[in-house]
């Protein structure tokens, strides 16, 4: 990304602070085991990342054919050389797209490869970053501390026993890592296998989880021991931002029905909304940062779903609405300072809407920056022109990477640092801020407003 002199000024005041990484899917076991094996430049750039196989499929490159596994057992292609010879040969399609830009980026600053990949160059490449992955210099941890990463959350399903966790906190590496609460899988009660991940809860807490208080108590406890781990903060998936206060009695029938398996869709919803309310609740309590993303439609390819399972790219954004869903929440606890709630959306036409006007309002509120499809130059554009003169620069909280491809870490920060650069300066060129103001914001937009946001 290209900028003007300006705003080329403002980036490299802060191009080289800390990575501030609050919010992640990177897999714990890469920084917990110091011998970490990487494996292929396959395993690496190709299929822990939806974005890269979610193009290509598109295109009709069936998944097995670039390493993506299915649930029936058929095997998928283990040549990866193949592998990343078909991708190669497909590279022209991520052009001008933020995926494109990234592993180009990637490439470059990490593997020192400034050569266009395509056809010709593939086995080059390969062999190339191949070579990298087997040098020590370029294990996990050693990278950690290249990228010059501050603080790196994970994100954990409730019932997981942070093992990995335990074992970085414990190998004297220097490092910080977080987990971070999600616990989806035993909230949302009309996915399948809930009934199934509430046994696991009951088992790791050792709660026998027959009735809706000790539900409560068994997420308390792993919120405490999350919390114990280093945890700041927990995650929540929401279909809508839809909210509800239930009473005790009200949410206890619910659940009563839910282990039962006979409860209705719209039950279902009211008592997902009741959670969320209980989880900002908790929040108050205990101090942990609330996240809630909406506005995704998952899995919405069913027969992709049914061979593959979740998470293979078939995820669509959705409209949402937050004014009336999250009023029930915010007039329990939107007025509690020391709250925050970071919103996410995939629907950007609530950003100026709702959003903007909510987080200028309520003192619990923050807005998260753009996400997934808009984590992109446009995307970050509209997100400024569209939040910031209404929220306030200083009720969102700067960026979060929101990967799985930790090699990717340091481009996805680097674009949102010279996005922030260019609107800065466009203030600046035209008189609305000073350069003071100028050289602040960049250093809250690339550092300050995450670190403050997420209580680290």
């Amino acid at each position: 990304m290209e900028l003007s002199p300006l705003a080329a000024e403002l980036y490299h005041a802060v191009r080289a602070l800390p990575l501030i990484c609050p919010h992640g899917h990177v897999n714990p076991r890469l920084l917990a085991d110091p011998a970490y094996a990487w494996g292929t430049p396959v395993d690496v750039l190709i299929i822990p990342d939806h974005y890269v196989f979610r193009m290509l499929y598109s295109q009709g490159i069936p998944l097995p054919e670039i390493g993506i596994p299915a649930r029936d057992g058929t095997p998928p292609e283990r040549d990866h050389r193949l592998i990343w010879r078909r991708v190669a040969e497909n590279w022209y399609l991520f052009r001008g797209t933020p995926t494109g830009y990234w592993i180009r980026r990637e490439l470059a600053d990490v593997f020192g490869i400034t050569e266009k990949l395509d056809a010709r160059s593939a086995d080059r490449i390969y062999d190339q970053i191949s070579a990298a992955l087997a040098d020590p210099r370029f294990s996990p941890r050693r990278l950690f501390e290249r990228f010059n990463i501050e603080v790196l959350a994970t994100t954990d399903a409730a019932a997981d026993s942070l093992r990995e966790h335990q074992q970085i906190r414990e190998s004297g590496w220097g490092g910080r890592v977080v987990p971070t609460f999600r616990p989806d899988k035993v909230v949302l009660v009309d996915r399948a296998g809930w009934r199934d991940e509430i046994a696991a809860l009951s088992s790791v807490t050792g709660i026998s989880i027959t009735n809706y208080r000790r539900y409560i108590q068994a997420l308390e406890s792993r919120r405490a021991f999350f919390k114990q781990m280093g945890a700041v903060a927990t995650d929540h998936d929401a279909a809508t931002a839809y909210t509800e206060v239930l009473s005790e009695g009200q949410a206890s029938t619910l659940f009563d029905r839910a282990l039962r398996g006979t409860l209705s869709p719209a039950e279902a919803q009211r008592f997902t909304g009741h959670m969320l309310v209980e989880m900002a609740r908790m929040s108050v309590e205990d101090g942990l940062v609330m996240q809630l993303h909406v506005g995704s439609v998952r899995n919405h390819n069913g027969p992709l779903f049914e061979r593959f399972g979740r998470d293979v790219g078939a995820d669509i954004p959705a409209q949402a609405e937050f004014t009336h869903n999250l009023r029930p929440l915010l007039n329990r606890f939107g007025n509690q300072p020391d709250l925050h709630i970071i919103l996410f959306t995939l629907d950007e036409s609530t950003y100026s809407r709702e959003l903007a006007p909510l987080a200028g309002h309520y003192p619990a509120l923050r807005l998260g920056p753009p996400w997934w499809f808009h984590d992109s130059p446009n995307g970050m554009r509209r997100y400024f022109d569209q939040v910031m003169e209404t929220a306030g620069l200083y009720n969102t909280v700067g960026f979060n990477d929101d990967t799985r491809a930790f090699p990717s870490i340091p481009a996805r920060h680097d674009l949102w640092r010279r996005a922030s650069a260019d609107w800065v300066a466009g203030l600046l060129q035209r008189g609305l801020i000073d350069a003071e103001d100028a050289a602040a914001m960049m250093h809250d937009l690339a550092y300050g407003l995450a670190k403050r946001g997420y209580k680290l």
